[in-house]
């Protein structure tokens, strides 16, 4: 029974987890959702809801195709620049549906857990374009499960409202800039790192013949 139940875990069959909240770390039942949502502990991603706004979800947008992408590769670079700066990431991604529970909705993968715990902390005491940040851990652990493949294709009939991810994608460019720039950040802190490293080694050693040297003079003298 027990492997049974571990089998089903975050599935349509599992009568007990929701198996949105699972899959895409919300559902559109909210609180009032008839199966549990199992709030991790740890985890590598976070989620920050609601916190991208698309000016084309605006009553008046005027924007044009080209401007409304040039607002949003501001919008990732300057929150992924920001995020960065917590640990690695892995991967970040930005909701583009309508109903509340995705509307705006960012999530971002670390590497390493304790990154994401320490964004968490930091981020509810922050504010974004005036607005109050929601970050929570989130369960998502895998994003192609996450997002809706016909979007993906063009073929999503449900539109924005969709209860699976809608991505709304930087420009290719800005994303390898950004990944790049990530990797380089890293390198430099890992060579900091081993310079660091030698430095502490070669005053031990200096310490270390200081001492066998000041032994010497005293065995010397008859001690």
């Amino acid at each position: 029974m027990a492997e049974y139940l571990a089998s089903i875990y975050g599935t349509e069959k599992d009568k007990v987890n929701c198996s949105f909240y699972f899959k895409i770390g919300a559902c559109r039942h909210g609180e009032r959702c008839s199966r549990k949502h199992v709030k991790p502990t740890f985890s590598q991603t976070v989620l920050i809801a609601n916190m991208y706004k698309n000016p084309a979800h605006e009553q008046f947008c005027t924007l044009t195709p080209e401007q409304m992408q040039e607002d949003f590769d501001l919008f990732y670079e300057d929150v992924f620049t920001e995020l960065a700066t917590f640990g690695e990431v892995e991967e970040m991604i930005v909701c583009d549906n309508i109903g509340d529970h995705l509307v705006g909705n960012v999530y971002c993968q670390y590497r390493y857990e304790e990154a994401a715990g320490n964004a968490v902390e930091s981020l509810n005491d922050r504010f974004y374009a005036g607005r109050p940040l929601y970050a929570e851990l989130s369960p998502v652990t895998d994003f192609r499960e996450a997002c809706c493949r016909q979007h993906e294709i063009a073929e999503c009939n449900r539109g924005g409202f969709c209860n699976f991810m809608h991505l709304r994608h930087p420009s290719r460019p800005l994303k390898r800039d950004l990944q790049d720039g990530q990797r380089l950040s890293i390198r430099e802190k890992e060579r900091e790192a081993r310079s660091s490293h030698r430095d502490d080694d070669d005053r031990r050693s200096s310490r270390h013949h200081e001492d066998d040297r000041h032994y010497r003079h005293r065995h010397d003298d008859g001690f």
